[in-house]
């Protein structure tokens, strides 16, 4: 039998780490939209968190920076697992204790790979990161829900 977890980085993996990322508007409307995630280390306390990566101007980077609490659901076929809890944000814009800039460029390439993501040149990764000011979003699972043939 596997665990929660373990269904869940099944499914990442399952759709190269395409899942849909859910942050709350400022009228308590949920916002929706697809991102690229993984499951990494948190940074700080080691602790499995759901990561993905937005651009410095993304409206769920607004939605996070307010209302710090997010659904990330996995899919693949008829397969899926929701992971919801806080949010922290790290990026140059957002600081998140215990993290130096060296820390948190690594944390970026740390969720494109969690993510299946593969690059040829991460000093151009870096560049792009920095100049579309892109942050982590790790959250927390607190609840891990889904429907699964093997859990």
């Amino acid at each position: 039998m596997t665990t929660p977890l373990e269904e869940l980085r099944r499914l990442a993996a399952a759709d190269s780490g395409l899942a849909v990322a859910v942050t709350v508007r400022p009228d308590g409307t949920p916002h929706a939209s697809v991102v690229s995630a993984g499951v990494v280390p948190h940074p700080v306390g080691g602790e499995p968190a759901v990561g993905f990566v937005v651009a410095g101007g993304a409206v769920k980077l607004r939605n996070l920076r307010t209302r710090p609490y997010a659904s990330v659901v996995f899919r693949a076929g008829w397969e899926w697992m929701a992971a919801e809890g806080a949010a922290e944000l790290a990026g140059p814009d957002d600081d998140l204790p215990g993290l130096d800039r060296e820390a948190v460029r690594l944390l970026l390439r740390d969720i494109f790979s969690a993510a299946g993501g593969r690059h040829d040149d991460f000093d151009e990764y870096d560049r792009v990161m920095a100049a579309e000011r892109r942050a982590a979003v790790l959250v927390r699972p607190t609840r891990l829900t889904g429907s699964t043939t093997r859990s």
